[in-house]
C-alpha cells in the first residue's frame, strides 16, 4: 500500500478528484489531505502530490509500529524520519515530533536531519500507523511557469499537468499529440514526464513561441504548422485545449470539423472548452467517460475526458 499527501485549494478540487480517479481508481482510505492507494505513482508527476510513503509496516500505535520496525532490523547509513500529515488527527507540533523519534529510534543507522541518504515516513490512516520509504514532490515542473513565450489565456503548468495525467495516466508507450498547441504549455508538461507526444497549431506565431518555450527547458521540437483538420496519423490519446472560445465562440462547423479530425487521430481524447461542447461530441463519435470543471476565480473551463464509441 501507497499513502499519498496532498494539498489542493478549493477552486481546483475537481481536478484533483479527476486526477485522482484517472491515476488510482478507488482509493482504499482517504484522510482530508491524504489517501491510500494501490498503485504507484511518482508524486513529482502530480501538482497536487506532496509525497508517498512506501508502506512497508503497519501497526495500531507508533509504538507497536517502532516494535515491528525494529524486529525487521530495518536500516539505512544515514536517515531521517519525517511525521506526515493526513488530516485524519490533530496531533500537536510536540506529539508530531515524538512520535518521529519513537519510529525512527527503531530503524538501524545514524539519524541525519539534514542530509540523509534515506527518508522515511510515518503516517496515521484509516486508523493504522504505516511507516516506510519517503518520496516527495520535487517540484522541477514548476520552472516551466516561467516560460519565456507566454500569454494570460494559456493554460496554468499545473492544470496543464494535470490534464496530462488525465490523458496518460500510464504513459510509458503512450503516443499522444496536441493539435492545438498554442505556446505548447501541455508539450512542456507530457515530455517532461516522458510522453511521446507531437504538437501542431495553425498559427505560425504560436509555433514560434511553443518553440523557443521546448528550446529554453531542453526539450526537442516536435511542433509543426498545420491546421488541425488537415492532420493524419495514428495516436493513443489527444489533447485539445479548444482554440478561440476565450475571445468569441468557436462556430459550431468549425468545432465538428475540428472534434470529427481528433476521433480520426485517436480513440481516446482530454477535451477543454468554455463552452458546451456535448452534442458536438457526440456527433463526432466520442462518448464523454469522466469530466469536472477547472476554476480560476469567476473563470471556468470544463475538462472533458472522452472515448470513441461506435463510429457514427
Amino acid at each position: 500500500m501507497y499513502i499519498y499527501a496532498f494539498a489542493v485549494h478549493e477552486d481546483e478540487r475537481d481536478v484533483f478528484e479527476m486526477e485522482r480517479r484517472a491515476l488510482f481508481g478507488t482509493v482504499a482510505a482517504a484522510g482530508a489531505s491524504a489517501f491510500a492507494a494501490a498503485r504507484a505513482v511518482d508524486p513529482s508527476r502530480s501538482p497536487f502530490l506532496k509525497s508517498r510513503i512506501d508502506a512497508r509496516f503497519e501497526a495500531d500505535t507508533p509504538e507497536a509500529l517502532a516494535e515491528r520496525i525494529r524486529e525487521a532490523g530495518t536500516s539505512a547509513a544515514s536517515f531521517k524520519t519525517v511525521y506526515v500529515k493526513t488530516g485524519e488527527d490533530d496531533a500537536s507540533y510536540a506529539d508530531r515530533r515524538g512520535i518521529e523519534r519513537v519510529v525512527g529510534a527503531a530503524v538501524r543507522g545514524t539519524a541525519d536531519m539534514r542530509t540523509p541518504a534515506e527518508r522515511f515516513g510515518v503516517a496515521s490512516l484509516g486508523g493504522r500507523w504505516r511507516f516506510g520509504p519517503l518520496l516527495e514532490n520535487d517540484g522541477s515542473w514548476m520552472k516551466h511557469a516561467e516560460k519565456p513565450r507566454n500569454y494570460s489565456t494559456a493554460l496554468s503548468a499545473r492544470l496543464a499537468r494535470s490534464v496530462v495525467n488525465l490523458a496518460a495516466p500510464e504513459p510509458a508507450g503512450v503516443r499522444a499529440i496536441d493539435p492545438c498547441c498554442g505556446i505548447g504549455t501541455v508539450l512542456l508538461e507530457a515530455l517532461s514526464m516522458g510522453v511521446d507526444i507531437v504538437g501542431s497549431d495553425v498559427n505560425p506565431l504560436a509555433v514560434i513561441g511553443a518553440r523557443e518555450n521546448l528550446a529554453n527547458f531542453g526539450y526537442p521540437d516536435v511542433v509543426r504548422v498545420a491546421d488541425a483538420r488537415s492532420l493524419e496519423g495514428a495516436y493513443d490519446v489527444a489533447v485539445v485545449d479548444l482554440p478561440y472560445n476565450l475571445c468569441s465562440v468557436l462556430p459550431e462547423r468549425e468545432l465538428g470539423e475540428l472534434l470529427a479530425a481528433v476521433r480520426r487521430l485517436a480513440p481516446r481524447a482530454v477535451l477543454l472548452a468554455t463552452t458546451p461542447i456535448d452534442a458536438a461530441v457526440r456527433r463526432a463519435g466520442f462518448d464523454v467517460r469522466d469530466r469536472c470543471e477547472a476554476r480560476k476565480g469567476s473563470f471556468r473551463r470544463e475538462i472533458v475526458a472522452v472515448e470513441g464509441g461506435r463510429r457514427r
